[in-house]
């Protein structure tokens, strides 16, 4: 019996438990799902606003310096040195004037005595050849010459000679006492001792070269300028006439040879020529007065020094400067408009090491992103770094009772008219 009911119920519990599987695979079919691309993940950036404004540039350059006036110190008469100065070494300074050495001037004393006793020689000649030609003349009256006495008969030759004589003992006198004179070696300007040839004790002569010197008034550095930056510095230049056009541009120079060295020059002068190697054209600057000594004791420029410069070239109005970290490649830029990235081409009327001003391809408020970026496309949805996130309302849901009450209470109306205003409102964007 009991056998025969387990028999009965158990293929009843296996078809009762199939219908209940096949009702529950009905009643939850399987949702079909396509896979679609995912979602543009949303990269925070920081933005620049370009805003036009006064920018001037400066032009970056190098150069070395070297005098304005450089010259040979040599010697104009022979002898011994038998002084020299203190300030006659490397490096020495000295004024217009200064006696920087002296030579042994025994033997040019003695030729001036000897030309001044040639010159007493010659007027005493002179003298006498005057006398000769009075004596002459009064002779000639009292022989009772009625005619005009001949050059012959007054010695008018002789006395011409006896002039000529006394000229060039005059001559010689002074070339004499100038050669004096030159025993002692003077500065023909203020100036500074570049090398030395010669010490005491040594014997030169005429035209031997003594030192190497410079002035010191103002230095001169020749500087490079590159042909994209030559419509940016007012250049020098000078005409067949005389005419100037402008005054050059002002230059600031540093070096870091001892310390933090600066001085302030300015662009005087414009080569004629462009320069063949490097096909450049290149500006003289100077600074004038580079040894003066200054309140932070700064030491003295040096002739040969590395020097950079920075020309201050004109000021460009309403001009749209970005920094060179922002563009790749050195042609585009990002920008973000909206909430997307935008690619933009760029073209550029002056660049420098750090900074860009650009011609086209920007304009004024926009927003350009300086956080360096990799390999993104336009269109990639950013969000701004600071700036407040917009809230989206969502669609489709309707104000709470709540809400309603305040907005109504906000209005001073009842409930009822908000809702009936807001009913209108609603069919009148669907018409």
């Amino acid at each position: 019996m009991k056998t025969k009911t387990a028999k009965i119920i158990i293929p009843a519990a296996v078809v009762v438990t199939a219908l209940l599987i096949v009702f529950f695979i009905k009643s939850n079919p399987p949702e079909a799902r396509r896979f679609g691309s995912a979602p543009k993940a949303a990269i925070s950036v920081s933005v620049l606003e370009i805003v036009p404004q006064s920018y001037q540039v400066m032009i970056d350059s190098y150069g070395t310096v070297k005098p304005r006036t450089q010259s040979l110190l040599v010697a104009q008469a022979s002898g011994q040195i038998i002084d020299v100065s203190d300030e006659f070494r490397e490096g020495g300074f000295f004024e217009k004037g200064d006696v920087l050495l002296k030579l042994d001037d025994r033997d040019h004393q003695a030729e001036v005595k000897s030309a001044q006793a040639n010159l007493l020689t010659a007027e005493q000649s002179l003298l006498e050849e005057k006398a000769r030609g009075q004596q002459a003349l009064t002779d000639w009256k009292r022989l009772g010459g009625s005619s005009q006495a001949s050059s012959l008969v007054l010695r008018e030759p002789q006395l011409a000679a006896a002039q000529a004589q006394v000229l060039s003992a005059q001559a010689a006198l002074e070339k004499a006492e100038l050669d004096l004179e030159r025993t002692k070696v003077t500065a023909p300007y203020a100036g500074r001792i570049l090398s030395r040839s010669v010490d005491l004790g040594q014997v030169v002569s005429n035209n031997t070269q003594l030192a190497t010197i410079y002035a010191i008034d103002s230095v001169e550095i020749r500087l490079p300028i590159k042909n994209k930056d030559l419509s940016f510095v007012n250049l020098p230049e000078q005409y067949r006439d005389g005419a100037k056009n402008q005054a050059g541009s002002l230059v600031k120079f540093s070096s870091d040879l001892v310390g933090e060295q600066t001085w302030q020059g300015q662009l005087a002068r414009t080569e004629g020529a462009i320069d063949e190697n490097a096909q450049q054209l290149y500006v003289v600057a100077k600074i004038d007065d580079p040894y003066k000594s200054t309140a932070s004791n700064q030491y003295p420029i040096k002739i040969g020094q590395y020097i950079k410069a920075q020309i201050a070239g004109k000021t460009v109005q309403n001009a749209l400067i970005i920094p060179n970290s922002t563009i790749y490649q050195g042609t585009y830029v990002y920008v973000v408009e909206g909430d997307a990235l935008k690619r933009k081409d760029v073209t550029f009327a002056w660049q420098n090491a750090n900074q860009a001003m650009i011609k086209t391809g920007l304009k004024a408020n926009d927003k350009l992103v300086i956080t360096p970026l990799g390999q993104v496309s336009s269109g990639t949805k950013v969000s701004i770094l600071g700036e407040e996130p917009k809230e989206k309302k969502p669609k489709g849901m309707r104000p709470s009772r709540e809400q309603l009450e305040q907005k109504a209470k906000e209005l001073g109306i009842s409930v009822e008219e908000l809702i009936k205003k807001r009913r209108a409102a609603k069919q009148g964007d669907k018409a």
